[in-house]
């Protein structure tokens, strides 16, 4: 995603600044909010990224973020579901498959807060 709305980038600032949102651990996976309005996994900026509010508008405490990002050491695409509902996050990881007859790999993990 080349561009984001002017409001997505003001509330991905206001989820960049939040404490909770400063960097989360999640299995292998670290998760930290950039300055360019997106949020980094181990370092690599995401293709794209969605936010979807579970209750109501910018209750980061109900909130689902998905991204796109390209693994160059398993040379695959992931899926990355990051959950957070009542303050207790989740991360969900799918290796996308080039077909449908790849069985599937996928992940959950519980965050925690680092800085």
């Amino acid at each position: 995603m080349r561009s984001l709305s002017f409001g997505i980038l003001l509330s991905l600032i206001a989820v960049s600044s939040s404490p909770a949102f400063s960097a989360m651990k999640c299995g292998d996976f670290t998760l930290k909010a950039h300055d360019d309005g997106l949020m980094y996994i181990n370092g690599a900026k995401p293709e794209t990224q969605k936010i979807i509010f579970f209750d109501k508008k910018d209750d980061y405490g109900n909130v689902k973020f998905q991204w796109m990002l390209f693994d160059s050491t398993m040379g695959r695409w992931l899926g990355l579901d990051h959950i957070n509902r009542n303050g207790k996050p989740i991360l969900n990881v799918e290796v996308i498959r080039k077909s449908m007859d790849e069985p599937r790999r996928f992940w959950s993990y519980d965050c925690v807060r680092v800085n």
